[in-house]
């Protein structure tokens, strides 16, 4: 099945603000990840659209800037949950069973890694190391830490949020 791109329509207070954001960062070309940084705080994510109007303002190419939202595992083009879930797939979590627990959060929210829930309240990702190695395996809801997490707590984990 091809996925379907849709065009997100910016409101003119959404190009204002975008303007206002980089102008913060006085529109140079060397302050980029800091103004997306700011951008996604305000959006959520980054699409193409945003990207377009951050390129014109920091005179940069759009290739540039979406060479560098893809770059960074921080920034994304889609809209993350209210509750993002990260499950951490690094090496000593992957030893001690995240796969496990990944495969439990993907079942519980009837979602896929990179996929946000129909009501918008949680999205499911992996990243490669959290530094707490020695609580493994790890898994970050917003800024909370879950350590030593079993596949059996992963509904547990879910309900406090619901």
């Amino acid at each position: 099945m091809t996925e379907i791109k849709v065009k997100v329509k910016l409101k003119e207070q959404d190009i204002k603000a975008i303007k206002e954001i980089c102008a913060t960062f006085d529109n140079e070309p060397g302050n980029l990840i800091n103004c997306l940084q700011k951008i996604q705080e305000h959006f959520g994510y980054l699409p193409a659209e945003v990207q377009e109007v951050v390129a014109a303002n920091m005179g940069v190419s759009v290739a540039k800037v979406y060479g560098v939202v893809t770059f960074y595992s921080f920034f994304t083009m889609k809209p993350k949950g209210q509750h993002p879930i990260s499950c951490c797939t690094g090496t000593a979590c992957y030893v001690r069973g995240a796969e496990k627990v990944l495969e439990e959060f993907k079942k519980e929210l009837k979602i896929a890694v990179g996929e946000t829930t129909e009501d918008g309240k949680f999205s499911l990702s992996c990243l490669r190391c959290v530094g707490a190695c020695g609580l493994a395996p790890v898994v970050m809801i917003g800024d909370k830490t879950y350590g030593r997490v079993a596949p059996e707590k992963v509904a547990e984990i879910i309900a406090e949020f619901n």
